[in-house]
């Protein structure tokens, strides 16, 4: 929200300084997040008058001048601008100025063979407009050698206030200057409405058939009127603070906008054909709107139409056929309530912003519609003549007469700090509140308030203005003694997964909890649909955490990146709860080309399966005892993935390579590696007790022998594996995969696995006859499976 100062000087009355309103501002909750004051950057610029305008000698198209800048000394400039003349008054930049509008400094300078020391600028030049046909021309009563930016009444600094979403009210310099005031800056100054009588009935039957979008409409017809430019000091002030003036009756509701924080919007009555009411849109009808592009529009949102066809967005954005133009003689001012909820649905599915949709979808004040309309119908008559209709006024704006029980103690109780009853009752009658009541309090709350709803808004009221800084810093109770440990057992398992995966090289992501619908339903759709999102990208509760690494992958990636290793601590959003869940995400090169391994070598499954393992064991599941099952799910390769179970139903894990469509859905080329740990599926640890034994180093050596196998091709390596680890509980510790051969030799239809087993004596080391005993077991149990012992 912008404005200047002179501009806030009409609402407020007010000696502080600029610098007290910018402090006062940022204390009470309008953080300033600027103060620009044009007149600085046009400092060196000055009124100066042309003496002579003499052709160049080299060139058609540029003049030589001989300028007075106040001096007393003519100065020669060389100048192309058609306009360009004897005894014309512009604007002189010496050398040494800088030329916002053209990003350079002027020098002393030598064009086609003729010195020229300094520069006649143009409105653009010094960014002041979008004109450059010419250099500016001031009146002849300019003073020669004057400060440009003064004489132009340019010295008005440009305050940029932050308005939080909440703070609807301080959308128009009147509700800022209402704060100012209640902090003690200033009286505000009370808005004179001058109302101007009908002097014939309104020719435009106006209507609304959507109550719940449009609650009310009010409306008049002006007839006779002269659109054209807006006055200067109109066109000065828009231009300020970023807007771009356009006719007298346009920039009259911008101005009353950015003034009172009401839009309105202006249509011409020649281009419209019947009733003129607010509808639902109907399926298939499109709209043209001021900003040039088209919108088709649906049963759900709120329009402004007549018999024929629609012409606004209702809330939004005019229509580019109806609006007024320079020939235009007969005006309709709109000046409706629409609701919020309904706007910033439209223009979420529009992706279309304005001023007034920030607005409307915020909450207007519903008690101002005749203010409003009278203030524009007021300001019509001022800028183009004309003669006013009678007021048409259809619907009823929304009735917000709210009274909150309130204690003057909840300051002390709420916000740490003790604000006199009598103080508390100044602050709230400044802002508009109406205080009832002696002991205890029943606060009415103003109409422009919608966003105050329960005695915790008034307590942040009060203390805003009577200063934050005023809460005294108190420090929290200790207790006597040591201080017990406040993480929870779940946060302790989170703590130690996201160090682990650090440590193993893995950089953490944050990514967004939402999900455009389309990234969810490559994951099978998401359960949960914001109501109100940020954006259609962020619109679906994440059904996974893999949508958000896989964007992250895809940014790193199109920026040169070798090699992602990403993981991920958050939350999955299914249909019954939340489930906290590790992902994780390699892509791109596992090691990069060398002289020594050759070429580069990318991400397989087994890495990601690896990470997977690293970070169960940091949950303090049992590692040793999952079983590796297939199929994970769809988003995944069916043949490189699987997932990690203890049991076939308790799934801890799912792990591979991720499935070309899926790598489509997110324009990413292959192979990436994922995997997905689902922390409420890890066993809980016991009450009582550890989930392992403390480690106690073996007394003796163990002992290792090599076994091969010949087992069917179908047959999992990891079903042999355990097959073996169970064959003698009490004396194998361990039993690793170091070989898997196919070719000549093994017969066909098989493969051999080579395991190492590894022995651990426990009381006395093992003889010869009880390593054959063990031998011969594991023999069995690997025979179970069909498997034999390679010869």
């Amino acid at each position: 929200m912008k404005f200047t100062l002179s501009w806030l000087k009409e609402h407020l009355d007010t000696q502080a300084s600029l610098d007290e309103i910018v402090e006062t501002l940022t204390r009470i909750g309008l953080e300033v997040e600027g103060v620009e004051n044009p007149a600085e950057k046009l400092a060196p610029f000055k009124v100066a008058r042309v003496l002579t305008a003499e052709r160049h000698p080299q060139a058609d198209k540029l003049q030589v001048l001989t300028v007075d800048a106040g001096d007393g000394e003519p100065i020669q400039v060389v100048c192309g601008a058609p306009n360009a003349r004897a005894s014309l008054l512009g604007v002189f930049g010496p050398p040494g100025a800088y030329v916002p509008g053209s990003d350079l400094t002027l020098k002393v300078a030598a064009i086609r063979g003729v010195e020229s020391r300094g520069m006649m600028c143009s409105v653009r030049e010094l960014e002041l407009g979008d004109e450059h046909d010419g250099i500016i021309e001031l009146a002849q009563d300019a003073p020669v050698g004057a400060d440009f930016a003064r004489y132009a009444g340019l010295d008005d600094p440009v305050i940029d206030v932050a308005i939080t979403p909440n703070r609807q009210d301080a959308m128009g310099v009147h509700g800022i200057a209402r704060d100012l005031a209640a902090a003690g800056v200033g009286t505000l100054k009370p808005i004179e409405i001058a109302e101007a009588q009908g002097a014939f009935p309104c020719p435009v039957d106006i209507r609304t058939e959507d109550p719940e979008g449009c609650p009310a409409f009010f409306g008049r017809v002006i007839r006779g009127v002269r659109n054209g430019p807006s006055p200067a000091w109109l066109q000065q002030r828009l231009k300020a603070v970023g807007q771009r003036p356009i006719s007298a009756l346009v920039d009259m509701t911008n101005y009353i906008m950015l003034s009172y924080g009401r839009p309105l919007h202006v249509y011409d009555v020649a281009k419209l054909q019947g009733a003129l009411l607010a509808r639902k849109a109907r399926s298939g009808e499109e709209l043209v709107a001021l900003n040039g592009k088209s919108y088709a529009l649906d049963p759900s949102m709120t329009v402004i139409a007549d018999h024929t066809h629609v012409h606004d967005i209702g809330g939004i954005m005019g229509g580019e056929e109806s609006g007024v133009q320079d020939g235009t003689t007969d005006i309709l001012i709109e000046c409706a309530y629409f609701d919020p909820g309904t706007i910033a649905r439209t223009g979420q599915k529009l992706g279309l912003t304005s001023d007034a949709r920030t607005r409307f979808e915020r909450g207007v004040d519903p008690t101002f519609l005749d203010a409003g309309l009278a203030l524009a119908t007021r300001m019509a008559l001022e800028l183009a003549g004309g003669e006013p209709s009678d007021i048409v006024r259809a619907g009823t704006p929304p009735q917000l007469d709210r009274g909150i029980a309130y204690r003057p103690e909840r300051t002390l109780q709420l916000a740490g700090v003790e604000i006199q009853e009598a103080r508390q009752r100044e602050i709230l009658g400044r802002l508009g509140f109406g205080v009832e009541g002696k002991a205890d309090w029943t606060i009415r709350v103003p109409s422009w308030r919608r966003d105050v709803s329960g005695p915790a808004d008034i307590v942040e009221e009060v203390v805003r203005i009577h200063g934050i800084d005023h809460v005294p810093s108190s420090p929290l109770p200790r207790f006597a003694g040591v201080a017990s440990a406040t993480a929870t057992p779940q946060q302790l398992v989170e703590r130690r997964v996201r160090r682990t995966a650090a440590a193993r090289g893995l950089s953490e992501a944050i990514t967004w909890s939402f999900v455009s619908q389309a990234e969810a339903a490559s994951f099978g759709g998401g359960q949960w649909v914001l109501a109100n999102p940020i954006s259609e990208e962020l619109k679906v509760m994440r059904p996974s955490l893999l949508p958000g690494l896989l964007a992250a992958a895809r940014r790193n990636l199109a920026r040169g990146a070798d090699a992602v290793r990403l993981f991920e601590l958050g939350r999955r959003y299914l249909p019954d709860s939340e489930r906290p869940t590790v992902g994780l995400l390699l892509a791109g090169e596992r090691t990069p080309r060398h002289w020594r391994s050759g070429r580069a070598q990318p991400f397989d499954s087994f890495d990601a399966k690896a990470e997977a393992l690293a970070l169960l064991a940091a949950t303090g599941a049992r590692v040793e005892n999952l079983q590796t099952l297939g199929p994970a799910s769809q988003v995944y390769h069916p043949g490189r993935s699987a997932r990690l179970c203890l049991g076939p139903k308790n799934v801890l894990a799912e792990f591979g390579e991720l499935h070309p469509s899926t790598l489509r859905a997110f324009d990413l080329a292959g192979p990436v590696m994922a995997a997905e740990i689902f922390l409420d599926a890890v066993p809980a640890k016991r009450g009582t007790g550890h989930m392992r034994d403390a480690y106690a180093p073996p007394p003796l050596q163990a002992v290792k022998r090599d076994f091969a196998f010949l087992v069917p091709a179908a047959t999992a390596a990891d079903a042999l594996l355990r097959a073996v680890r169970g064959a003698d509980k009490a004396a194998i510790t361990a039993v690793s995969l170091f070989d898997l051969f196919t070719g000549a030799g093994v017969p066909e239809g098989r493969k051999s696995l080579a395991l190492e087993v590894t022995l651990q004596p426990v009381e006395r080391s093992f003889s010869h006859e009880e390593l054959e005993a063990i031998s011969a077991k594991i023999v069995a149990a690997a025979a179970k499976l069909g498997a034999t012992l390679r010869a």
